[in-house]
């Protein structure tokens, strides 16, 4: 049973820091309300816990998204640069090439070349 409660209370913990984490991140609150919320959940955690996952747990899911997805975007903006993509003049020379050597048909560079263009 000590078990028990040891995790529950190793839970608690988690739900707290992940609160405040999700509390100072919030850009729809003020500094006020920031405040208000922080001395809820420190005089009365418990009851504060719960009353800002049944208040405010819906936008909390959204902004960890929506910062999962930014950090997506920041790797794979990172990847890219890293990677050196090719520029489309780089990338029309490298068809041109695989046209003379015959490995394209004018019907596929072309095809190629446009989509090129066109991003």
């Amino acid at each position: 049973m000590s078990m028990l409660w040891f995790f529950l209370f190793i839970i608690w913990i988690w739900l707290v820091i992940t609160i405040f984490g999700d509390l100072f991140r919030s850009d729809d609150l003020s500094g006020w309300g920031k405040a208000g919320w922080a001395v809820f959940l420190i005089v009365l955690p418990y009851l504060g816990v719960f009353v800002y996952l049944v208040a405010r747990g819906h936008t909390m899911t959204a902004r960890s998204a929506a910062e999962a997805k930014a950090r997506d975007e920041a790797m794979r903006g990172y990847v890219r640069d890293a990677a050196g993509t090719p520029s489309a003049a780089q990338e029309i020379e490298r068809l041109a090439a695989l046209q003379q050597a015959g490995q394209l048909s004018a019907a596929e560079f072309e095809q190629a070349k446009s989509k090129v263009l066109a991003a």
